[in-house]
């Protein structure tokens, strides 16, 4: 799928869909509640979606740096939008960590090494979105048994969470196994036709290459960069605390309560589910979803509109940023394929 194409799908679904959850949710209660809401609530809204993005490319630093490399902050913000543009242009947002590992590539970082930075970060937001669940099962435990749509979410999360990390380790301790399957994809690939025969033996290479550079760097991690990965991990707990608080402070600018434990829990769980949604970027599920998950925690009413607004503020405000940022990259050119031209420059 083009980029362009990509982006127009997501830009349909999105706006067609928050304009059926808009025209089944709002009445006259709605909009009262609206014109009594404490503007002030936005703009903390706001400063906790910078700092959000803030920590994210603070995140990318730190884990550069246990890499032994190193990338401005300025770089790690362009990083951090351009991943939200990339998750936003593509089906099961595939296309966050390719655009990362491009511009670090542009930037002189190899293509292993970047993959280990990009999948770290990836990573330890799965990590920490399962500690997060876990803990709050442990503090809110009638939460999801009283929540049929809950406890679906979470039985999800739970299997794609083993599923992600069971990978993880065999590619740290068994790359060879990688390779293996890395190779009978690339075989397949030159069977449907989307490979050239005369080029497989010089991408099973370059493959097998970059899983070494991936599996060497990683090891980096938990040796001589410990404590920079440990600093990472501490951003990514502080990229989560400050996004999903966004949520509380909106609602509690309507004069309403939502027990914060709860929304968070309720956001954990909704956002793994969306790292798996085939449509780009998640577009339509995430608002039809996020209506139907927050009206577990306020009235229908106000969810429906609610979901949108919460979508705007922590996705559609950096995707825009990220839109900017891949037009002046890529320039105007974004009806390429996105394994096209642009990616084939890593080769």
């Amino acid at each position: 799928m083009s980029l362009r194409r990509g982006f127009i799908v997501f830009l349909l679904l999105s706006s067609l869909v928050s304009f059926s959850i808009l025209l089944a949710s709002v009445n006259e209660k709605t909009i009262e509640t609206f014109l009594s809401a404490d503007v002030r609530g936005l703009f903390v809204a706001l400063l906790l979606v910078f700092m959000a993005w803030c920590c994210d490319a603070a995140r990318l630093c730190a884990v550069a740096l246990a890499a032994s490399e190193r990338i401005t902050f300025r770089l790690g913000l362009v990083l951090t939008w351009l991943h939200y543009f990339g998750c936003a242009v593509t089906p099961m947002q595939t296309g966050g960590g390719p655009f990362q590992v491009y511009v670090l590539y542009r930037g002189n970082i190899p293509i292993g090494k970047g993959v280990a930075i990009t999948l770290t970060r990836t990573l330890l937001t799965m990590f920490i979105l399962g500690i997060s669940v876990s803990g709050s099962v442990i503090f809110e435990p009638g939460f999801i048994s009283e929540n049929n749509l809950l406890a679906g979410f979470f039985s999800y999360v739970v299997l794609f969470v083993i599923i992600s990390w069971i990978l993880v380790v065999i590619s740290f301790i068994r790359p060879r196994i990688i390779k293996r399957w890395a190779e009978i994809l690339t075989l397949l690939f030159r069977r449907f036709g989307l490979l050239q025969t005369n080029s497989i033996l010089k991408i099973i290479r370059r493959i097998n290459t970059e899983i070494d550079n991936y599996n060497y760097n990683f090891r980096l991690f938990f040796n001589s960069g410990l404590n920079y990965f440990i600093t990472g991990l501490l951003f990514s707990c502080l990229h989560l605390v400050f996004l999903f608080s966004v949520l509380p402070v909106l609602v509690w600018s309507m004069g309403l309560h939502v027990p914060y434990m709860q929304a968070f829990m309720a956001q954990s769980v909704f956002l793994f589910v969306l790292y798996f949604v085939p449509t780009p970027g998640a577009s339509g599920f995430a608002e039809g979803g996020g209506a139907a998950l927050f009206s577990l925690l306020m009235p229908w009413n106000i969810a429906g509109v609610m979901a949108v607004i919460w979508r705007f503020f922590t996705e559609y405000l950096a995707i825009l940023m990220g839109s900017i940022v891949a037009v002046k990259i890529l320039g105007w050119g974004l009806d390429k394929d996105f394994y096209g031209k642009e990616m084939n420059d890593l080769d």
